[in-house]
């Protein structure tokens, strides 16, 4: 089963789960499954278009995911880490 690794930021949601398995799928299938879970995380990840936040950045198994590849199928033990790009000032 797939993992997504959750930032700290949204772990609200979570109730503070760092990690949440979901079945395999789809990058977004995956995260729409954390969504069912736990109500609220989706919308801290991607945009009203259904697109990452400009803010987030997604990777799987430590590589860099394109913002326009959240069809690509994750399985087994994949790892799928959220980053969250907080700037302070």
């Amino acid at each position: 089963m797939p993992v997504v690794i959750v930032p700290p930021p949204y772990r609200g949601p979570t109730g503070g789960a760092a990690e949440v398995k979901v079945e395999d799928g789809s990058v977004r299938a995956c995260l729409e499954a954390v969504e069912q879970e736990h109500p609220g995380f989706l919308g801290q990840v991607l945009d009203g278009g259904g697109q990452p936040h400009r803010f987030v950045r997604l990777f799987v198994n430590g590589e860099p995911l394109a913002s326009d590849a959240l069809e690509t199928a994750l399985a087994g033990d994949d790892r799928l880490e959220i980053v969250a790009a907080i700037a302070g000032g």
